[in-house]
């Protein structure tokens, strides 16, 4: 699977977002579904529904974090 995003159209606060971890953190969370649906398969309910709900709020953080990480730098870049 490439990695590489051609093209995409961001507001200004946005430029520096990193476009590639967050595609990298998609694929972990992709992986850890597929992982889920094997723990269902085999009888552990319980056990894949604690997995995809703890994978969601881990994905949704780590997001976040990226999102507030590219607002930081333009306000650091508009004061100069």
């Amino acid at each position: 699977m490439s990695r590489k995003v051609r093209s995409v159209r961001v507001p200004k606060e946005l430029e520096t977002l990193d476009l590639s971890g967050m595609i990298r953190e998609c694929e972990k969370h992709l992986r850890d579904l597929e992982s889920a649906t094997l723990l269902k398969q085999q009888g552990s309910t319980e056990a894949a529904d604690a997995l995809v709900k703890t994978r969601q709020a881990d994905l949704g953080r780590k997001i976040g974090k990226l999102v507030w990480e590219a607002r930081v730098q333009f306000g650091k870049h508009k004061g100069d």
